[in-house]
């Protein structure tokens, strides 16, 4: 596929976590360095890439429904389908109306190369290798239409907690090596990024395949000059050690007091029947451990309202065990029923109409610590990193280390800047956020 040999056009679309979109990313920076431009406002596609998420059976309506509303409003476009619905569905995907080439995880990366073989032939095209198979790692270090950059570090879970597909959608750990991501990370110094979000499936398990540690990645990466921050996104309790908490809270340059923390359950019993590789006793204390080094730091947990044998009395530990937690939101999501998965053989089964109530009342206790968290930091400093607002918005967004969304009227010099603002109150207009003044 040569420079503007075929004049194409393409359009993304991504579904699920940052991991997706940092790759959905790289294939669109892989296609426009083949000459296949990204689509405008009001342009008609040649090639439509979608990439999916399979998390639960929610996320697959939506991977349907996109690829039919797709396909229906662009007849003739190629329509590329990728992502752990293709993964783990692929017969399904590929007998979906309008798809013609359909990609497994171990082929996400290689869209170009199959796309110019549809290009050539007109073929449709399913390709998946199967999950066991999958022991190849392809980085990536994008920011697409935002500020901050997501460098994809590691691949892939060994866990096989008992109500998850993702170790059957992505394959086994794997990972990159120190010296290419840090190389990576400097290649977004030179090109003016601030900050980096470091990206995986399972991120604490980064070096299991090569020898080489998290905790030393870390301190690679915060040798790097010009990048001001680092976050680390969703980081199993069990893998984020107090010797790193301590490394963050002390001695790191750009690292930020930013934690995602997945519980997923606050009860022993159910924590056990996930097969989950902690129990309640330490998640607590490694919040707590958060809480004492780093007092500002926003801390995120993930939670899962209605699981396979979470019964009144567990749900009602689980609950309680939450709303003692001293954390500022809670990711809450239903309990979804994946084909193949162990889960299935557990016998308590929460009915819908439960799981919508628990979570509601997750939802709510969210609510409620994120607008604590937001109010105490009213009158207080802090460095905000503006980001490129959406065309014909007249108001920026940027945030704080520890982040905090905080909103102001737009000021175009100031985007990929960090200015130091104070937080002057809860902004009525953008839910979650804050306003603030710039301190000159």
């Amino acid at each position: 596929m040569t420079e503007n040999q075929y004049n194409l056009k393409a359009e993304y679309h991504t579904l699920g976590c940052k991991l997706n979109f940092s790759e959905t990313s790289a294939i669109g920076k892989i296609l426009s360095e083949k000459g296949i431009v990204r689509t405008g406002k009001g342009d008609t596609p040649d090639i439509i890439v979608i990439n999916t998420c399979s998390v639960t059976e929610t996320a697959d309506k939506k991977g349907r429904q996109l690829i039919r509303r797709l396909s229906g409003r662009y007849p003739d476009a190629a329509i590329v389908v990728t992502g752990c619905y293709a993964q783990l569905k692929p017969d399904e995907v590929k007998n979906i109306e309008g798809v013609d080439i359909v990609l497994g995880s171990n082929e996400k990366l290689l869209a170009a190369e199959f796309i110019e073989k549809w290009l050539s032939d007109r073929k449709s095209r399913l390709e998946v290798t199967p999950f066991r198979d999958i022991t190849t790692f392809y980085p990536s270090c994008e920011r697409g239409d935002r500020t901050r950059y997501f460098l994809k570090v590691q691949d892939g879970c060994d866990y096989f907690c008992t109500y998850c597909t993702i170790p059957f959608a992505r394959g086994r750990s794997r990972s990159g090596s120190i010296a290419s991501l840090t190389n990576m990370a400097r290649e977004v110094a030179a090109e003016g990024g601030k900050e980096i979000v470091i990206t995986g499936v399972n991120i604490g398990e980064f070096g299991k395949d090569s020898g080489e540690s998290f905790f030393d990645l870390l301190k690679s990466l915060d040798s790097v000059e010009g990048i001001e921050r680092y976050r680390i996104s969703s980081i199993e309790p069990n893998l984020i050690t107090e010797e790193i908490l301590e490394w963050i809270a002390k001695e790191a340059r750009a690292f930020t007091p930013h934690f995602h923390i997945p519980l997923q359950a606050g009860s022993d019993k159910v924590l056990k029947l996930m097969n989950r590789r902690y129990d309640t006793a330490l998640f607590r204390s490694r919040i707590e451990k958060i809480r004492e080094l780093m007092p500002d730091a926003f801390i995120g947990i993930d939670i899962i309202a209605g699981a396979r044998g979470e019964t009144q009395e567990e749900w009602e530990k689980s609950l309680d065990f939450v709303a003692s937690l001293p954390v500022d939101k809670l990711h809450v999501f239903p309990y979804s029923e994946r084909p193949g998965t162990s889960a299935l053989a557990i016998e308590h089964k929460v009915s819908q109409e439960e799981k919508h109530k628990r979570v509601a009342k997750l939802t709510n206790l969210s609510d409620q610590k994120l607008t604590q968290f937001m109010r105490e930091r009213i009158g207080k400093e802090y460095d905000v990193l503006w980001e490129h607002p959406a065309p014909g918005i007249d108001r920026m967004h940027g945030f704080t280390p520890n982040y905090l969304r905080v909103t102001a009227p737009l000021d175009t010099e100031l985007l990929n800047t960090i200015s130091r603002v104070r937080i002057t109150g809860l902004d009525e207009n953008e839910p979650d956020s804050l306003t603030a003044e710039l301190i000159k």
